[in-house]
Formats: structure tokens, sequence, C-alpha cells
């Protein structure tokens, strides 16, 4: 009996601390990308970047931050062609957990500045526009 309980000790003590270092690795990750900003500093810059909602479609039509562009996430590899490398890119999605792949395959694609809106579209308080549909 106190042999199982230690094997089950053991494992979920192995699983903490794997857990520990895969979070740990994700910070250091995200640090090395160096992008993420808070919505006052997004807003502040705003005019000077190219915007990037990694939005599907509709809900980008549905509503997005104002001056944005739509790039789904999906069609990033096939469209990033579209965009300037030298000038800076804000990426913004839902919630903030998709614009760190996005940007991480922006850098290795040449891009100089790439930087994502920190809770992403769920937290964004700034101007927004909706597309008006056409029936």
């Amino acid at each position: 009996m106190l042999s199982i309980l230690l094997i089950i000790v053991g494992a979920a003590l192995i699983l903490w601390a794997g857990n520990w270092g895969y979070l740990a690795w994700q910070k250091q990750q995200v640090r090395a990308i160096g992008g993420e900003i808070d919505a006052a500093e997004f807003e502040a810059d705003m005019r000077k970047t190219q915007i990037i909602d990694l939005r599907e479609k509709n809900e980008f039509d549905a509503g997005h931050i104002l001056g944005a562009r739509s790039l789904p996430y999906t069609q990033l590899r096939d469209r990033m062609a579209e965009l300037r490398k030298d000038l800076p890119v804000y990426l913004y999605d839902t919630t903030g957990s998709l614009s760190v792949r996005a940007a991480r395959r922006m850098q290795k694609a040449g891009f100089e500045k790439v930087s994502w809106l920190k809770k992403g579209y769920n937290e964004w308080s700034g101007k927004t526009k909706a597309n008006k549909k056409v029936d």
C-alpha cells in the first residue's frame, strides 16, 4: 500500500515539475520574441503599424479594431507576402494565444518588429468597427 502511494506521489511530482518546466520554457520563448504589449501601448502606436486581425473573416466582420486588416492565422503562411517586413506589425486574435505562434512564424520569415495585443480582442476597449452586412 505504501509503495503505491509513493508511486502516485512520485508521478504527481514528475508531472508538476514537467509542467513547471514547460511553462518556464514557454515564458522564455515569449520573451525571446519580445512582442507582447498592453492595450494602451497598442493603441498609442497603432497608426504607425500594420494591424493584423488573425481571427477568421466572420469574426472580423462582426467587429474588429479600427484600422485592422483581416489575415486569418489559417492563411498567414500563404498571405504573409502581402505585408511589409520593414514596418512594425501588431497582431491580435481572440485571446492572445494564437498571436504568439503567428509572431514566431513571422519573425522566422524575416519580419523585423512583431508585437501582439496582450489578452487579445476580448480585452480590447478602444475603437472598433463592424462591417455592415450586404444582402
